[in-house]
């Protein structure tokens, strides 16, 4: 670029402005007078304290998030025996971890940073670095949960580690006592943190790397909620307003003397006396009483726009944080309530999560005397589906998984373990073993379809199961079949080796062996789909079958009728 360019090269600023108006940038207008100071009003540890104690709003936005945060709480995945999860599950509630945790979110939602200290007997020395295998039997003991104006203070120190959890956060925290003295210096691998809004890293610095508190953000929606209800209770006090016309009162009350206006307010004050007591009113003949009655149109949308705003800005729905009712035509509240259940689901995996992940090894050596690697924090879902809901989610899933295993693409194994998956969110299936799982490795759905029962579910009395040799009836030989001209297969006596009949009688005559085998081969291939448990009405040949379906290719006949 030449020197000329360059000097005439000038900086600008991208911006709207119309002076005639008074819109935009740089002029005259209300709103271009608007400026937002920074105020860190966290750090005004009595005008929180004020809030929390005397406003109710104030505490369902501190209270609820970590209450819904918790209420699923969390399982354990993996193979863990039932006895092991009883021994955490008593230790978590002798040391009242869930209370403590509740207590630590709510603490730092309000003032922008608490800390829990883990309590294990035998180790004194606090400044020392957390080591698990140190950890007893029995000797986890808790958290001491500390806010942040309550005697800790994080040291200027910062975590360089990069493989560190606590990466740019204080390395150490000081404790004191009430008179300001240090009593312990605590290493941060034994203290978890709890915050509020989590600022920008000069802000955090700021806060000596606490958070923001929840509070801030929704301050001024407070006041403007708080100033208009507050309001519209004083105007219920002027709904009924009564005037009276008195004729030359300007003067009585500019120039009329002393005693005068004394007569004047006597006589006022003893009217007012008489509609008291007696609901009447007398007035002179010459003076005129009226009435004026407000309806108050339109605050209640004003009073809800309010409301609306303090839900926004503190991610909790109407319905929860005033305790109100869906509104509007035909509202269930379900989508509201869906956005929030999205929203603690983000909280508890970016929150609650790291929190879990450094505590539940301190149980588990509690507990335990181990910490093993193949278990994982599962969040169970917030939303509990109704029973018909369950049933339905059930069965979808479960023909879904049986669907693709009778496509083939899929093995017994895999269609078991895919059903066990299921018990966590449905609550079926969780019995099947994994010798099962292992033992139906490589079994397809031929495979199990396969008829394996000659009987074709007709038992014959005192006959043992294996009396007649196993044969598929997708690949039976039809010797002797009788054939039309033309080639095609009719329905009749089959020619070959014959069995005796079935002693067991049946409606309609005996059944023989080699029938219910054409039959049952023949249900197989019409209705390969047909479940146990079920009877159906079947034809075939010159008889209909009445018959209960036992597994894939075995039936009981019981019944069967020549047709006409």
């Amino acid at each position: 670029m030449s020197r000329r360019h360059k000097e005439d090269t000038v900086t600008t600023q991208d911006a709207f402005s119309n002076p005639v108006f008074r819109l935009g940038y740089g002029t005259q207008a209300p709103i271009e007078a608007t400026q937002y100071p920074l105020t860190r009003m966290t750090d005004n540890y009595a005008l929180l304290n004020a809030l929390y104690r005397g406003n109710w709003v104030v505490q369902n936005v501190v209270d609820t998030i970590p209450a819904d945060m918790l209420r699923a709480w969390f399982t354990l995945g993996g193979d863990v025996p039932p006895e092991r999860m009883d021994a955490l599950d008593r230790a978590m509630r002798r040391t009242q971890i869930r209370e403590r945790l509740k207590k630590g979110l709510c603490w730092g939602r309000l003032y922008g940073g608490a800390a829990g200290l883990l309590l294990i007997r035998g180790q004194e020395d606090l400044s020392e670095p957390l080591d698990l295998s140190t950890i007893l039997p029995g000797a986890f003991h808790g958290l001491y949960i500390l806010d942040r104006w309550s005697g800790i203070t994080p040291d200027m120190e910062l975590v360089s580690d990069p493989a560190d959890p606590d990466l740019d956060l204080p390395a150490w925290y000081s404790v004191t006592n009430a008179q300001g003295q240090t009593v312990a210096r605590v290493h941060h691998s034994r203290v978890i943190r709890f915050i509020g809004r989590q600022p920008p890293f000069l802000e955090a610095a700021a806060e000596l790397y606490w958070g923001e508190s929840e509070i801030e953000a929704i301050y001024d929606d407070l006041r403007k909620h708080d100033n208009v209800s507050h309001n519209m209770a004083n105007l219920t006090f002027r709904a009924n307003m009564d005037y009276r016309k008195v004729k030359n009162l300007e003067q009585m009350l500019s120039v009329g003397g002393t005693a005068q206006q004394k007569r004047f307010w006597d006589a006022m004050q003893a009217q007012s006396v008489i509609r008291s007591n007696f609901a009447l009113q007398l007035v002179d003949m010459d003076d005129e009483i009226h009435n004026t009655q407000f309806t108050f149109t339109g605050l209640k949308d004003v009073y809800d726009a309010m409301c609306l705003d303090l839900c926004g800005a503190s991610h909790i729905p109407a319905t929860k944080l005033f305790g109100r009712s869906p509104a509007g035509l035909n509202a269930t509240g379900e989508s509201d309530l869906q956005n929030y259940n999205d929203y603690i689901d983000g909280l508890r995996e970016s929150v609650l999560r790291p929190i879990l992940e450094r505590l539940l090894p301190v149980l588990q050596m509690s507990a335990w005397g181990e910490v093993p690697d193949d278990v994982d924090i599962i969040f169970p879902p917030l939303s509990t589906p109704t029973a018909a809901e369950l049933s339905k989610i059930a069965k979808e899933k479960t023909e879904t998984v049986l669907a693709v295993f009778q496509a083939g693409l899929i093995d017994k194994g895999t269609a078991l373990q895919e059903l066990k998956k299921q018990s966590g969110e449905t609550g079926l299936f969780d019995s099947i073993a994994d010798e099962e799982i292992d033992a139906g490795a490589g079994v397809t759905w031929q495979d199990v379809t396969a008829l394996k029962d000659p009987l074709a579910g007709i038992p014959e009395e005192d006959a043992s199961p294996f009396a007649y040799p196993a044969v598929d009836v997708l690949t039976m030989d039809y010797k002797g079949q009788p054939m039309e001209k033309n080639g095609r297969f009719t329905f009749g006596k089959l020619s070959g080796e014959r069995r005796s009949p079935l002693k067991r009688p049946t409606a309609g005559g005996k059944m023989s062996v080699t029938e219910a085998r054409r039959v049952s081969s023949g249900i197989l291939t019409d209705h390969p789909r047909w479940r146990p448990g079920e009877t159906h009405n079947y034809e075939y040949g010159s008889y209909k079958y009445r018959i209960v379906v036992k597994g894939p290719g075995s039936y009981t006949f019981i019944h069967r009728k020549r047709l006409r």
